[in-house]
């Protein structure tokens, strides 16, 4: 049995409230389920048939970030130099870590700390492509463990972007890279 295919206003709907929860969230930890529907010109109804609690729209969020995240790594790496495409996908992730501030907690609990989440092994293998091809070039030191890296770009989600935290995760990003540098 086929299940049955989801209707094109649907998946329109669905993306819309994605959009908006994004920037509703990044502005707000706290933004309500009904402002976020609002937002998004959807009847709260129609949010919670896309996502029942709060908790499994900021979990679709993550999903969707991620991803992009780990797609992007290659993709920089066709367009610049390693080193260049390092520095424009941390920057990327310290973007993402702005937007993740306040509701890190959720994602953190539905993950259990990070041990169950699906998408840590191909976020690190994004990591490692990029150290990798800067060893190559010569631009990066060899052998770097990409964990290690996570582990130092973990911070970056306990920046409070209403504190500084844009101009402190850059500084922190220059720290990392320089660390990183084949030549410092």
């Amino acid at each position: 049995m086929n299940p049955k295919p989801t209707r094109r206003d649907a998946l329109d709907n669905r993306e819309r409230i994605l959009t908006a929860a994004r920037e509703a969230i990044a502005a707000s930890s706290s933004a309500s389920l009904t402002a976020i529907a609002k937002e998004a010109g959807v009847g709260i109804g129609t949010l919670y048939r896309h996502f029942p609690t709060r908790e499994a729209l900021i979990l679709e969020l993550y999903r969707h970030d991620i991803q992009h995240l780990i797609d992007r790594a290659p993709a920089l790496l066709a367009d610049h130099p390693p080193l260049v495409a390092l520095r424009l996908w941390l920057d990327e992730v310290a973007h993402y870590g702005r937007l993740k501030y306040g509701v890190a907690e959720v994602i953190h609990a539905a993950t259990d700390g990070g041990a169950d989440d699906e998408y840590f092994a191909p976020f690190v293998a994004a990591i490692a492509v990029l150290l990798k091809a800067g060893a190559a070039d010569g631009s990066l030191k060899s052998g770097i463990d990409p964990e290690d890296v996570l582990l130092q770009l973990s911070v970056l989600w306990r920046l409070d972007p209403a504190r500084g935290g844009e101009a402190r995760a850059g500084r922190i990003l220059d720290l990392i890279v320089d660390g990183l540098r084949a030549t410092p």
